[in-house]
């Protein structure tokens, strides 16, 4: 889970916290030093967390919290509302030139995940219905050109490049092709150094003059923290940004840099990259991740994950079958294999309410355990996939032994399949007439 450490932390922290009737300032400072110290050891920027935790302070021990019926939930929606705006507290869209193409440049530092970065970019701008093209202008990262041209061929989008010319003027020239090959967007992965110089800076203003971008994203490592925030400020000192991508935010990161980066550089996190796969590019939701960061769930992003991955078709189809009892193995294949388009189980499971980090050590399928899921239940007759139910003791050998696997492996697998059906029943009534069919479960 994303922070996964932070937001055990503090859900712990919280959880103390609501189980007291009354609240005293004693206890809404001990709670705040554990909140303080939680951040700290996350690597946020100290003066973000001190100015983060005057504000909560301040709004925390007054009649706002003192007069609450339900005082220690009080703090939390108060340290919700708070980590939001820390973090922007709305989303940033990406702006779009009135004239195309809208010319985006990313930028950032070698291995910092731009050149991946700017693909993905492209395959979430497909997905919206937009023409984007790329634009490899990193010149001097051995096979960075390479890479791009890789990576456009998989996504079958047109990768621009002029082999032995300078970076301003192979992007000068892809805005030339993009305009005349009617793409509204140009993504230009520009070149990067291993730190920040004069060099790097003085070529990048000389693109930015000669293209006038519509967009100036820095693309920076999650992992690296404080570094990050750091790497930032300087882009925007001598460049003017206007957004950040944050990239491996999946990771169990200590999280600094999503958490300080707005309030240190004053510029907005754009978007996020939350896998390796070149779909996993998300919008940055600052509201959405302090509620995951607390355990309160984020149920708005797994349903639109939900709508990219399931028709809609499907999802009523498999509904009148969870309602009418006829739910099958192979339909129960299917649908583990939609849950794991929409990526790692963990993560779905974080997105819930009510489920701590706690809980979600060791949830993990891999794409191993699917083989064997799929293995067990190939090995089956379509009798016995449709009537799992007749599957007696002798069946059960013959499927492990088809399947290459235990007998247990076959049991474990009919038990879960029962509990899914149960689980599957009960949010059909939970929606029932109030919930449209669109869920994939």
């Amino acid at each position: 889970m994303v922070f996964s450490s932070l937001a055990e932390r503090l859900q712990d922290t919280f959880r103390r916290l609501r189980g007291k009737g009354k609240l005293t300032e004693k206890d809404v400072e001990e709670a705040l030093r554990e909140v303080k110290l939680a951040l700290l050891e996350a690597d946020v920027n100290f003066k973000v967390v001190r100015n983060f935790i005057n504000r909560v302070k301040e709004r925390a021990v007054g009649e706002e919290v003192t007069t609450s019926l339900t005082p220690g939930q009080m703090v939390v929606k108060i340290v919700h509302k708070e980590l939001a705006v820390l973090m922007g507290e709305k989303e940033e869209k990406l702006r779009v030139s009135p004239q195309p193409p809208t010319v985006v440049l990313l930028t950032g530092l070698q291995g910092s995940g731009k050149t991946t970065s700017t693909a993905k970019l492209g395959y979430y701008l497909k997905k919206q219905g937009r023409r984007p093209a790329l634009a490899a202008a990193d010149i001097y990262r051995p096979a960075a050109v390479r890479q791009l041209q890789v990576l456009g061929e998989k996504l079958d989008l047109p990768v621009y490049h002029s082999a032995g010319k300078d970076p301003k003027t192979i992007t000068v020239e892809a805005v030339e092709k993009a305009g005349q090959n009617n793409n509204d967007f140009l993504l230009v992965d520009t070149a990067g150094r291993l730190h920040v110089n004069e060099e790097l800076m003085g070529e990048l203003q000389a693109v930015k003059e000669a293209v006038r971008p519509e967009e100036i994203l820095l693309v920076v490592d999650a992992m690296t923290g404080q570094d990050a925030v750091n790497v930032a400020r300087r882009f925007q000192e001598k460049l003017g940004l206007s957004g950040l991508v944050l990239t491996k935010l999946d990771s169990d990161t200590r999280g600094g840099a999503a958490l300080s980066i707005r309030e240190v550089t004053g510029c907005p996190i754009k978007l996020v990259g939350t896998g390796e796969k070149l779909e996993d590019l998300e919008v940055f939701y600052p509201e959405r991740l302090a509620s995951r960061i607390l355990g309160m769930g984020d149920v708005l992003s797994l349903i639109e994950k939900a709508e990219t991955t399931v028709e809609k078709d499907q999802a009523r189809d498999l509904m009148k079958k969870i309602q009418d009892d006829q739910l099958t193995l192979e339909d129960f294949l299917a649908q583990m294999r939609q849950m794991q388009k929409m990526g790692p189980l963990e993560q779905m499971i974080s997105m819930l309410p009510g489920v701590s980090s706690k809980q979600l050590k060791g949830i993990q399928v891999s794409e191993k355990d699917m083989k064997h899921v799929e293995a067990i239940i190939q090995s089956m007759t379509p009798q016995e996939r449709r009537s799992p139910s007749i599957i007696n003791a002798s069946r059960r050998k013959r499927i492990a032994r088809g399947s290459g696997r235990k007998i247990q492996e076959v049991n474990r697998l009919l038990n879960q399949f029962e509990q899914s059906k149960k689980m599957m029943k009960q949010f059909a009534k939970m929606g029932k007439g109030a919930i449209k069919p669109r869920l994939p479960f």
